[in-house]
């Protein structure tokens, strides 16, 4: 994993998430030697494919718009 001082991470924060996004390598961004944070690539499936994924997977298996039970069903409960 690659290393940069925290310094030349701010002056260059926008290329290294580019190069990060493209090449899937993280980067540890240091202060004094020590740590603060691990850039890391995005998800291979990032949440944001959701939409459309249940496509072709339902059935309709009766009529939409009719009601869910006879009339008489309805008189019966008032």
């Amino acid at each position: 994993m690659q290393e940069i001082q925290i310094s030349k991470f701010k002056a260059t924060c926008l290329a290294i998430l580019d190069r990060v996004g493209k090449t899937g390598k993280p980067v540890l961004v240091t202060r004094f030697g020590k740590p603060v944070a691990r850039i890391l690539p995005p998800p291979s499936n990032p949440a944001g494919n959701w939409l459309g994924s249940m496509r072709d997977s339902g059935k309709i298996h009766e009529d939409l718009v009719a009601p869910a039970s006879d009339l008489s069903d309805w008189e019966a409960m008032s």
